[in-house]
């Protein structure tokens, strides 16, 4: 059975002022989400899923079904407020989705197989995709996940200091944590990262994570234990998030489950805000330029 790519693409993008999930990037009018795709396919997945809010069904659907259809399997699942579905009674007020986490159980009714989680607004690169696969169809097991670890020096903006998941890996390629550094730069020809108002330098081959995580079904019945006690713990603190680190922090020291970290040499590259565009579609345009992609993607 071929691995399913869950996208996340249900968020607001409050910072960038639209939908980036749906905006275009390529040449022809391409969305990050079309790159990612075509990757999947080429790596060997079977399936997307995307993770929207309901009313944009209908504009994914008109975007994406045209271009997908013959190539891969799709399906759309939504991302909403309602606790009931989790066994929670209670309403709690909240103006933003509860996280990455609480928006993978979204899939947890029509994906039955091996899966990665992916943004929506990210570019991950062929190499991470083929890796992903290989190890969702010969590793995973479901005390056995993992997570795709970037080069940090291949993740970093020219427009200032970002946010990374610095990973620490144990000797056997395994994660032993995340640790989330909030203010990342490159200074001189090197990189470092401030804590309390200083500087600590971070090798250039650091692997950070990207939100590109491997899972088995079974992630979902922890998950869903895990938001229940979060949900509860929060419910005074409307922003409050669940990221899917959380998962990975609590399997890994309670031992109930190992990610194996892959390394890629692929350069990252996203989109934050409005003045990320350029950069972006420039960094598109060279991966075509240089026979990465071709010009019209889905031709």
């Amino acid at each position: 059975m071929k691995p399913t790519l869950l996208i996340l693409a249900a968020g607001m993008a409050s910072r960038y002022g639209s939908m980036k999930q749906i905006d275009g990037f390529g040449p022809n009018g391409e969305t990050i989400i079309d790159y990612s795709i075509y990757d999947a396919i080429n790596a060997g997945f079977g399936k997307v899923v995307f993770i929207i809010k309901e009313e944009f069904v209908d504009n994914f659907k008109a975007i994406f079904e045209p271009k997908l259809a013959g190539r891969i399997e799709t399906d759309y699942v939504f991302q909403n407020f309602d606790l009931k579905q989790f066994g929670i009674e209670e309403e709690i007020y909240r103006e933003k989705p509860w996280g990455t986490a609480h928006a993978i159980l979204s899939g947890r009714n029509v994906i039955k197989e091996p899966f990665c989680v992916i943004n929506a607004d990210d570019y991950y690169g062929y190499d991470a995709f083929k890796k992903m696969v290989d190890f969702l169809t010969t590793e995973v097991t479901d005390s056995n996940y993992s997570i795709i670890g970037y080069e940090i020096g291949k993740t970093l903006s020219e427009f200032g200091a970002v946010s990374r998941g610095v990973c620490k890996v144990d000797a056997s390629g395994n994660l032993e944590e995340i640790v989330e550094r909030t203010k990342v730069y490159p200074k001189d020809g090197s990189i470092f990262y401030e804590e309390n108002g200083e500087e600590f330098p971070l090798a250039y081959e650091t692997p950070v994570s990207m939100n590109f995580w491997g899972f088995t079904p079974a992630v979902f019945k922890i998950t869903e234990e895990l938001f229940r006690e979060f949900a509860e713990a929060n419910k005074d603190k409307p922003k409050a998030e669940f990221f899917i680190p959380l998962i990975g922090e609590n399997l890994v020291k309670s031992n109930t489950a190992t990610f194996k970290v892959i390394p890629t040499s692929n350069k990252w590259f996203g989109v934050t805000y409005k003045e990320d565009k350029p950069y972006v579609q420039d960094s598109i345009d060279q991966l075509v330029k240089n026979g990465t992609y071709p010009e019209k993607l889905w031709n």
